[in-house]
């Protein structure tokens, strides 16, 4: 069996120390080799399992699959460790690998806060509009997902027209999902027709196929079938197998941490074995966490750690992960606190691409308050995690010398010159109590509210051509 190198453990961040050894980490990795090639998983689709026996793996009672750990280390060395995603614009977006981190939203909540009412209820296609808008026009949030799932559209066109919102109130790049197999071949096609054709798109790629399959054990017909026409095409798949500790994995942290591995690096293989090189991001493989009491699944429990994140960067292969959500049902005090804690644990860990910012009530309602308050507090985060310059002019001898222990700073071109590096927010309350009563005295809520309305209200990204524009209505409506 052979071993993981980790000789790039030396050039990791210095945010933190790993919370798994090396010789932790080499269990890991040898016992999600020992499932994958010992155990084995299921595949149900034929591409797949026509593509593993091609490859060297075992294929027994149909479609059960036993992948020797010389495939997998093929696959690793395989895999690009850098993915440059663009804008639609062609202009060079996020670079993702290394501990560099992004931040979206997410995808398909089934209702929402009305902001006018303040009141949850069945999202509509117009709630997909005004997030997209909202996410466009936020300075701290990098990509954009479709975010609600719209109750007025028929069933057999809403994916379709999802896409269709995405390309148009936007320009940032896009983090697409799907039920179906169709799905990902729609939303590539449309990508396409505003690229400018699928070697355009290839070439700048603005797309982020993200799959998720029923368990690390059972990799769904459809979602394979996802993942292989995205890598047959090299536009970047994250592939996400459900985990879920207690349920589809062992209740054991490091058990079901070995099983979620195997259950990623079998997605890899299977990218590689299709198109070698092919671009293929990770999620936590830890699983999620169920509260065994109420069988709900949480996002803002503990128990995950940092092991999925140091087991992961171990190979080097870029990461998706989710923060800035919370299991609250409203936007409150626990969602804010949950919101936060999520955010600082994947920015701490270099997660690079982490949605489902401004989600709720275990991802069934989504909140654009929440999601302006989460903007906020990642620009919070970037600003402490930026480096420390340290030059003649930022050191300031001479003008330290020259004020003395009688004067002050206040009123030198120094200080007027580098005063606007300092972090500003807008949401947050920095006024004294009587100017804050003045201004109306009010909450962090009541003013993400307002600003939100703000921005929906006059937000809007560049139009897209009119030619361009009746094509992707025909695609729809195909």
């Amino acid at each position: 069996m052979t071993s993981p190198s980790f000789d790039h453990l030396s050039s990791r961040s210095s945010t933190r120390s790993n919370s798994l050894t090396r010789e932790e980490i080499t269990l890991l990795h040898e016992a999600s080799l020992e499932i994958m090639a010992r155990t084995g998983m299921r595949f149900f689709d034929q591409e797949a399992l026509e593509l593993f026996r091609k490859g060297g793996a075992q294929v027994t009672d149909g479609n059960l699959v036993c992948i020797p750990s010389h495939l997998v280390e093929w696959a690793l060395r395989s895999a690009p460790k850098n993915i440059t995603i663009f804008d639609q614009t062609g202009k060079r977006a996020m670079s993702l690998g290394g501990y560099r981190s992004y931040f979206g939203p997410g995808s398909d909540c089934m209702y929402i806060y009305d902001l006018d009412l303040g009141e949850r209820r069945t999202s509509v296609l117009q709630d997909v509009i005004n997030g997209v808008r909202l996410v466009d026009a936020l300075p701290n949030l990098d990509f954009v997902m479709s975010m609600y799932l719209p109750s007025d559209v028929p069933d057999e066109i809403y994916e379709r027209q999802q896409m269709a919102i995405m390309l148009g109130e936007s320009t940032k790049p896009i983090v697409f999902v799907g039920i179906e197999a169709e799905s990902t071949v729609s939303a590539v096609k449309m990508a396409e027709i505003v690229a400018g054709g699928a070697d355009q798109l290839q070439r700048y790629p603005f797309v982020v196929n993200y799959v998720n399959t029923v368990s690390a054990f059972q990799h769904n017909e459809e979602s394979v079938q996802r993942l292989l026409y995205a890598a047959e095409r090299n536009l970047p798949t994250v592939y996400a197998p459900g985990n879920s500790r207690g349920m589809t994995a062992p209740m054991t942290a490091a058990g079901s941490l070995a099983l979620g591995n195997a259950g990623q690096l079998a997605g890899l293989v299977l990218s590689q074995l299709k198109r070698e090189g092919s671009p293929f991001l990770r999620s936590n493989p830890s699983g999620g966490i169920m509260d065994m009491a109420s069988m709900v699944s949480l996002y803002g429990a503990p128990e995950g750690g940092s092991f999925g994140w140091d087991l992961t960067h171990h190979y080097g292969i870029p990461t998706f992960g989710i923060a800035g959500c919370s299991d609250a049902k409203i936007f409150d005090s626990q969602a804010a606190a949950e919101a936060v804690l999520t955010l600082f644990e994947n920015k701490l860990n270099g997660v690079n691409l982490i949605h489902d910012i401004g989600y709720l009530d275990c991802a069934m309602t989504g909140s654009l308050e929440l999601a302006h308050f989460c903007d906020e507090i990642i620009g919070w985060l970037k600003k402490y995690f930026s480096k420390l310059e340290i030059s003649e002019d930022t050191l300031a001898l001479d003008l330290i010398h020259e004020i003395g222990p009688d004067e002050h700073f206040l009123e030198t071109e120094h200080t007027l010159r580098h005063v606007r590096e300092d972090w500003q927010p807008s949401l947050i309350d920095r006024l004294d109590y009587h100017r804050w009563a003045e201004e109306g005295s009010t909450t962090l809520e009541e003013r993400a509210n307002n600003k939100v309305k703000e921005i929906i209200e006059n937000h809007r990204a560049e139009p897209l051509p009119d030619d361009i524009i009746q094509r992707l209505n025909s695609e729809v409506s195909a």
